[in-house]
């Protein structure tokens, strides 16, 4: 997961693709995408104000003004923040089913907040904000 989303893109990702289902059972995968393809793809045409390379966006708190969530990956599972609302978020355990409903009001992110059910499998963090957590785009529907 960490190769696919952090090691194997030059700055950042337009959208996730069904690529990142490869090594799912192919009923998840159906379930999931209702049998649609599509790669992942990062920006093109991108460019700086003062004409140089574009590079990867160094997240900071103090560089999260314009994103909503961020995500942390973790050994057991995926921290999900919702940047407007907190500094920490609830993880969400690696074994937890991608068919379970969740919502995605940000209030329901607070790192003790009420239970999205199996996604709060896994052990809380701590709610201290670490110089470690770095945030994604915002998150958008594909379909």
């Amino acid at each position: 997961m960490s190769r696919h989303l952090i090691d194997d893109v030059a700055i950042s990702w337009e959208e996730l693709g069904t690529d990142l289902l490869d090594q799912a059972p192919p009923e998840l995968f159906l379930a999931l995408t209702g049998g649609e393809t599509w790669p992942s793809r990062e920006p093109q045409n991108l460019f700086t104000l003062d004409g140089s390379p574009p590079q990867r966006m160094t997240v900071t708190p103090e560089a999260t003004g314009d994103l909503e969530w961020g995500y942390v990956l973790h050994p057991h599972g995926i921290e999900v923040i919702s940047l407007s609302e907190h500094d920490r978020g609830p993880l969400v355990g690696w074994a937890s089913d991608p068919l379970y409903p969740f919502s995605d009001h940000p209030a329901m992110w607070a790192p003790a907040g009420p239970a999205q059910g199996p996604l709060r499998a896994s052990p809380k963090l701590p709610t201290t904000p670490t110089a470690q957590s770095t945030a994604g785009p915002s998150r958008t529907a594909r379909r």
